[in-house]
């Protein structure tokens, strides 16, 4: 990176870190939170900020991240009950209150302008920085694939400092020394296994116990429940219907609101009017929304067919009405080509062969909306309580309960204090649940209708024409081969590339900060590779569309460039793809196991019909390495199938070994989804997909056999498992077109024929 970038980032890291130093350290005593802190109830006892205990020896385990599928919930409660020595089935998972001691560090982190292989002062302070910014900062989020990462030592340790306290209350009632006493199966026990009481039993010993400072936590060698995959605490409720989803949710007097958002970027609502002069039966009220106008009424099919029929809306148009997709690509050509870069990497030396060849390699990536299977939705109510003041509260599917309640006290106008947000389960979230745009509509609408609740469901339409999209890429890969010798070698690389930035967009558009014109930091991220001389010029592009965080981020697009370029190189060179890479990967040990698991489970090298090919890719992210060969079919040279994809993972500690292959699988569907299908077109300003039929995905007959590989090479430091999963298959699946047939695909989506 350029030194005078680098220092400006760091230097707003470290002047917002060190205003909050002190209060941080001041909090840092109470990192676990009080006895009170999870509103304990009658009958119940408070052990710390995470954990309760109950008469009917249930655990109750605080999970302040928001379950959208990815077994958050199950996992989190592990660490506690793994530390506690506590029942898995009497595990129970509540909701935190909003507070700082809930906050994800790691998220914040994350997003530093580091590839994970920098070292070196300026990266140490910077990640020290970062994570004291954050605990000053106490932001609720889930994201980054970081919930598991950034809870592993604090829930673990609120865990152990609850059974310590249930040690220390079972020695008072027995009159026993707690060196005799052992905590097992829900049970406090003596040293010979002889039973003192059960969890349930000590609630009205617990009394004012103060916390001692955390025992030691577990070794890997003591573990018994993280490492197996017990039951999920999420799945009985969805298989029997009874789990609440936003849109599942159901208030007295609820009304609903139905949304058409302006039809160019950027737009709004100006004014309208009522075709008949007046509302019609069953429709309470049209409101203009930001970015809209909504439709209130007692259901929402009468509301949106109101919208549709009745409605005039005058429009102001955003800034780019003519935009189209032929326009911008030449826009981001034009920058490929003279473009100042935000940001510069470089490695190695570059020395110039006195005989060489040079190859170079164009890429492109779609705009891509992210499509979670629950339409986009949010309740909002707001009411008169005590002393005049409102209260606002807020239902919905949210990736940051801190965020919600920040945008919906800015709309109503009302303090934090007065908000409260209820985190319902997700029906997918992929980044788009993080944004502000749902809670800003619905409470709008409460504001219009006092004292009754109103739900805003957007149609499938809106969601898809009015998205924060992954953002199109276009990137230039130039590779320069030694000739002189006998055979060519690789001399050196350089990468060019071209992209908006969901880091710059996000923050603008959530809270008001000023943009800071850098990239993305997941797409700047060093690949793993040796090679002699590497360059990296990442161009940031202005524009209207709205970008932002889609599963797996930067590294969306930059797999599919980079390891799609790494096998022409191969090419090139005469090499077998696998056989390149692990020369370049040499003295990487953790990667190369992860490469060959794969290429070993997929059989790498054996006869496959004619019209197949196999493919490789591979990728570091999120902190993991994650492999993927993709086994394809051409049939009749013209119809592409993907029969079989084989994923090896190396993502250190394993929690829960079925989440982790669920995750690689969902991650592999989602990614081959946006590789065949996926693209976001542009016309007269406006998006030109509506629906699935124009934005399809991949059908349960056309997945492929998957297969998922969890490699142990020592590492002690967890990786993310949520998005890892999602970046290789696009490369894996061009690189075995290629092999089956020679063609090369460099534009994504991959239409073959």
């Amino acid at each position: 990176m350029k030194f005078t970038r680098r220092r400006a980032i760091i230097g707003g890291i470290v002047g917002g870190g060190f205003v909050g130093v002190g209060f941080w350290f001041a909090r840092e005593r109470d990192r676990l939170g009080g006895h009170t802190l999870f509103n304990p109830k009658a009958g119940e006892a408070g052990l710390n900020g995470w954990v309760k205990i109950t008469r009917d020896n249930s655990v109750i385990v605080a999970v302040p991240r928001a379950e959208m599928g990815q077994g958050v919930q199950t996992a989190l409660a592990m660490l506690v009950a793994e530390e506690m020595e506590a029942r898995w089935d009497r595990i129970r998972i509540e909701d935190p209150p909003e507070d700082g001691v809930y906050r994800n560090v790691d998220i914040l982190i994350d997003g530093l302008p580091f590839s994970p292989e920098e070292t070196g002062t300026v990266v140490d302070v910077a990640h020290w920085m970062a994570g004291k910014l954050g605990g000053v900062l106490g932001v609720n989020a889930t994201g980054g694939s970081t919930s598991v990462r950034d809870a592993w030592v604090p829930m673990r340790t609120a865990g152990a400092v609850a059974r310590d306290l249930l040690l220390r209350a079972a020695s008072r009632k027995a009159s026993i020394p707690v060196a005799d006493l052992i905590a097992v199966d829900g049970e406090i026990r003596r040293q010979d296994g002889g039973k003192v009481a059960t969890f349930g039993e000590l609630v009205d010993s617990i009394g004012e116990l103060a916390a001692r400072p955390p025992p030691p936590l577990k070794k890997p060698s003591e573990f018994k429940l993280i490492g197996t995959s017990p039951p999920r605490t999420d799945v009985p409720a969805k298989v029997a219907g009874t789990a609440t989803f936003g849109i599942d949710v159901r208030l007295p007097g609820l009304l609903y609101g139905a949304v058409r958002n302006a039809p160019t970027f950027g737009g709004s609502a100006t004014a309208f009017k009522l075709k008949q002069g007046g509302l019609l039966e069953g429709v309470e009220k049209v409101v203009i929304v930001p970015g809209g106008i909504a439709a209130i009424g007692k259901s929402w099919w009468r509301a949106n067919k109101f919208l549709d029929e009745e409605v005039e809306v005058e429009w102001q148009v955003g800034p780019e009405p003519k935009l189209d997709s032929s326009t911008l690509w030449k826009r981001y050509e034009q920058l490929l080509e003279t473009g100042e870069p935000a940001l510069t990497r470089t490695s190695g030396s570059e020395s110039k062969p006195e005989k060489a060849q040079t190859i170079t390699a164009t890429y492109r990536a779609p705009y891509l909306a992210h499509t979670p299977l629950e339409p986009m939705n949010c309740t909002a109510q707001i009411r008169a309580h005590e002393a005049g003041k409102q209260r606002l509260e807020v239902w919905m599917p949210n990736q940051s309960s801190t965020l919600m309640r920040l945008a919906a006290a800015n709309t109503a106008g009302v303090s934090q204090s007065e908000v409260t947000v209820h985190t319902t389960f997700l029906g997918g979230g992929f980044g788009r649940r993080a944004e502000v745009d749902l809670v800003r509509q619905a409470v709008t609408c409460a504001l219009a209708m006092p004292g009754r609740p109103v739900q805003v469901l957007w149609s499938r339409e809106e969601d898809i024409r009015h998205d924060v999209y992954r953002p199109m890429a276009l990137a230039r890969w130039r590779a320069e081969l030694d000739m002189t010798g006998a055979a060519p070698k690789l001399a050196g690389v350089a990468k060019r590339q071209v992209a908006q930035s969901p880091t710059d967009q996000f923050p603008t558009r959530t809270i008001g900060l000023p943009a800071q014109g850098k990239p993305e930091g997941n797409a700047v991220e060093n690949p793993p590779y040796a090679f002699a001389s590497y360059r990296l010029d990442a161009i940031v592009a202005d524009g209207s569309v709205p970008v932002g965080f889609w599963r797996s981020v930067g590294h969306s697009h930059t797999a599919f460039f980079d390891e799609s370029f790494v096998d022409e190189l191969a090419h090139a060179l005469a090499k077998d793809p696998l056989a390149f890479r692990r020369e370049l990967l040499a003295g990487k040990p953790r990667h190369l196991k992860v490469l060959e698991t794969a290429a070993n489970e997929a059989g790498w090298g054996t006869p496959l019909p004619a019209g197949s090919g196999r493919g490789i890719a591979h990728r570091a992210s999120f902190g993991s390495i994650v492999a993927q060969v993709a086994e394809v079919a051409v049939v009749d040279g013209k119809t592409l199938q993907v029969k079989r994809v084989t994923c090896a993972i190396d993502c250190g500690p394993v929690v829960n070994p079925a989440i982790v292959r669920a995750q690689m699988e969902s991650g592999i569907v989602y990614g081959l989804s946006a590789a065949l299908y996926g693209e976001i077109t542009l016309a007269n300003g406006a998006v030109e997909q509506s629906n699935f039929p124009d934005y399809d995905a991949v059908r349960l007959a056309d997945a492929p056999a998957m297969s998922v590989h969890l490699v142990d090479t020592g590492a002690s430091v967890l990786g993310g498992v949520g998005e890892p999963g999602t970046p290789p298959i696009a490369p894996a699946v061009a690189n075995a077109i290629f092999a089956a047939t020679g063609k090369r695909l460099r534009d994504l989506p991959l239409r073959f024929g």
